[in-house]
């Protein structure tokens, strides 16, 4: 199966501009011809639009219509050029919503917008052929958004030939303990995963980093261990002895750049390191490649290929292609 993520630097709120510098990197990688008979493209969490929105009167003017707005249109629009599946994260407006967090009340009564932080999958004829409304919330989504009903799995048609393969997909904090309240152990989303046997786990991601700009600028195509370490660990469910049979696929799509400053976090700093991972009953994780903090560009992956990491549980993975060794647990 042939795999891509775009990583890149969505300005907050520049949608337009936002849209020609995912097409510019694409197009970058087609006039290469590397892009042929790709399956899958996963795009980060609100791909377009930005991520630090503070408030649902700030997001409200780049909400969406479920599955018919702006990022659905390009979603379908690139399937069909690539002839792949595509996903892609954005804001959603729904007329109706399930009212589980303690924002939703003051939400709805405050502007009547039912708002919701949305995976779309769109198959390479250009049809929504899955939708996915995130779950766990984080601080910033949590003063706009409404909880989702639950993690999504399901039956995916993957590359222009549609096969059916099992899938399930989560949206960056629901890999999280819920609230950051629920027991560690409780892995809620890893469980979803190895549960519903899917093959192929998709992760949309607007993940952070700690790291100060310095520190990023001066390591742009480095991976951020410690962000890729802890993806390993909350899906822990997917290797070891209970672990996925066969191996399940697992694609961490996010994003990189800078969106000024958080009430609650302060700098808002993302991790980029996006990858595509293996697990399976087998106290190993291969990890086919892996993007730079900074780096922007097409990660693009066939797992029928060797896996450039090997990683075993309590040793540090092993680059067939480097010395450079990446500590994973």
């Amino acid at each position: 199966m042939k795999v891509a993520t775009l990583q890149f630097f969505p300005r907050l709120g520049e949608v337009a501009a936002n849209f020609s510098r995912a097409e510019s990197l694409l197009m970058r990688e087609e006039r290469e011809g590397l892009l042929q008979d790709i399956d899958l493209l996963v795009l980060p969490e609100l791909a377009f639009t930005g991520y630090n929105h503070p408030s649902l009167a700030a997001i409200a003017p780049f909400l969406e219509p479920t599955a018919a707005g702006p990022s659905t249109r390009w979603a379908a629009r690139t399937a069909k050029r690539l002839k792949c599946t595509v996903a892609v994260g954005y804001p959603e407006s729904a007329e109706e919503g399930n009212y589980n967090t303690i924002f939703d009340r003051h939400i709805t009564a405050e502007t009547g917008t039912v708002a919701y932080n949305s995976l779309v999958f769109v198959s390479a004829s250009g049809d929504v052929v899955a939708h996915y409304r995130k779950s766990f919330l984080y601080y910033t989504d949590e003063t706009w958004a409404q909880e989702g009903s639950g993690f999504w799995a399901g039956v995916l048609p993957i590359g222009w030939k549609g096969q059916q393969v099992k899938a399930a997909a989560g949206i960056c904090m629901d890999v999280n303990p819920y609230k950051f309240e629920a027991p560690w152990t409780a892995y809620e989303f890893g469980n979803h995963a190895r549960e519903s046997r899917a093959k192929i786990v998709v992760i949309s991601m607007a993940w952070l980093t700690r790291l100060s700009a310095e520190e990023m600028s001066s390591q742009v195509m480095t991976p951020d261990e410690d962000t890729v370490n802890y993806w390993v660990d909350r899906l822990r469910p997917l290797f070891g002895p209970q672990g996925a049979d066969p191996e399940a696929i697992i694609i961490c799509a996010n994003r990189t750049g800078e969106e000024g400053l958080s009430p609650r976090i302060g700098e808002v700093r993302y991790a980029g390191s996006s990858c595509v991972m293996g697990m399976k009953k087998e106290n190993s994780i291969r990890i086919w490649d892996i993007f730079g903090r900074a780096q922007e560009g097409v990660l693009l992956v066939d797992t029928t290929n060797p896996a450039k990491y090997a990683i075993r549980l309590g040793i540090k993975a092993e680059d067939k292609d480097s010395t450079v060794d990446q500590p994973v647990e």
